[in-house]
């Protein structure tokens, strides 16, 4: 019996140990919600636990542009890339904005989506890295020496070794009347805006790319886009702006941010190929309308090469830019919605080719507070 009742006076003593801490870290969370804070302006939620069913559908699309000559020809080649929507759901719970959430792909594209996010009363943190592949580009080529059958067929192309894709977007801000402007209230919902308020704000954001269709298969790819096999884009910006908080009605919140940005990193990493596509071009096989396509196809794969051809890296200079994004939440007495979206464009030359990268999201909550 005795050590019966030592040992539950030992567990007795640490629950109650790890109660008691818990309920200190509570406290400090508490505090720090409204600490410094004007509060008629900024307030925190009464209960201070959240949960938080998530919704995501995001896409990107990538175009590459490029001028060449075939035989004294001229032609022109636009291979366009773009993603299914993509759709993610997910669950989120945590204590005055600070836990954990986990997300699934339901739909569109089955390239991975990863994302990092910190957000307080006067700062915001976000990270987002995205792969995908694309096997069957449109190419819209253009080449006065092909039928019109013939260039219909180049759309539709299915590419043996599929494009593949990497994103990371980063972007942080900090905001200067967090006594009475909370970037919280609108993207974590971890605070609540009673009155309408602005601050001006500074920020970064910074923007890696990589596109990579260096294979041999895609020997007629690379040819087509003068060598070129992969590029690498690095941008880095910083920017001052201004945000609001619109409360037009209690419970209704309108966020808009807007900042001008100057790319101060703008770097481009070419990777050039060569390939024995005019030597191919050559044999007569190439130009032989009466052989069937698989042989034709097997020829094709047996014999295409590309080699390596040296990289070069360019520094682009200063550029002016922007950043917006647009958050709408809803306040009821125990539950929210909220929804918010963000658009990026990363751009980039080189000798006759160029292109761009679209990459926009739309993320959605309905989180209920206990």
């Amino acid at each position: 019996m005795l050590v019966i009742s030592v040992s539950f006076c030992g567990q007795t003593m640490a629950q109650g140990e790890s109660i008691s801490f818990l309920k200190k870290i509570g406290t400090k969370l508490d505090s720090m919600a409204v600490k410094g804070v004007d509060r008629r302006y900024i307030d925190a939620p009464e209960r201070p636990w959240q949960i938080i069913a998530r919704g995501n559908v995001n896409q990107t699309i990538v175009s590459m542009n490029t001028e060449g000559n075939i035989y004294g020809v001229d032609y022109s080649a636009n291979p366009y890339l773009k993603t299914k929507p993509s759709q993610y759901v997910g669950l989120w719970l945590g204590y005055r904005g600070y836990g954990l959430g986990y997300t699934v792909n339901v739909g569109g594209d089955k390239g991975m989506n990863l994302t990092f996010g910190a957000t307080g009363g006067s700062y915001g943190i976000n990270v987002r890295i995205h792969s995908f592949e694309n096997s069957t580009p449109n190419f819209n080529f253009s080449y006065n020496l092909l039928t019109m059958e013939e260039k219909e067929a180049w759309d539709d192309v299915e590419l043996t070794d599929p494009i593949h894709v990497r994103t990371v977007l980063a972007d942080g801000y900090y905001m200067f009347n967090g006594k009475r402007f909370s970037y919280s209230a609108a993207y974590d919902q971890s605070a609540i805006q009673k009155r309408s308020a602005g601050s001006l704000m500074a920020g970064f954001m910074y923007n890696y790319t990589r596109i990579d269709y260096a294979s041999d298969s895609n020997g007629d790819l690379v040819y087509l886009m003068d060598g070129l096999g992969k590029v690498k884009l690095w941008q880095g910006s910083v920017g001052v702006g201004y945000a609001y908080n619109w409360v037009p009605v209690r419970g209704l919140l309108v966020n808009v941010m807007f900042m001008p940005m100057l790319t101060f990193v703008n770097k481009l990493k070419a990777y050039g190929y060569a390939t024995n596509m005019e030597e191919m071009m050559e044999d007569p096989i190439f130009w032989d309308k009466d052989i069937s396509f698989e042989e034709w196809d097997k020829w094709y794969y047996d014999n295409i090469r590309i080699s390596p051809a040296g990289n070069q890296t360019f520094n682009s200079g200063l550029s002016l830019g922007y950043d917006a994004r647009m958050s709408l939440t809803y306040n009821f007495e125990r539950f929210y919605i909220n929804a918010y979206g963000q658009f990026n464009n990363i751009r980039y030359h080189h000798n006759t080719s160029s292109g761009y990268l679209n990459d926009w999201f739309i993320n959605t909550s309905i989180g209920f507070r206990f």
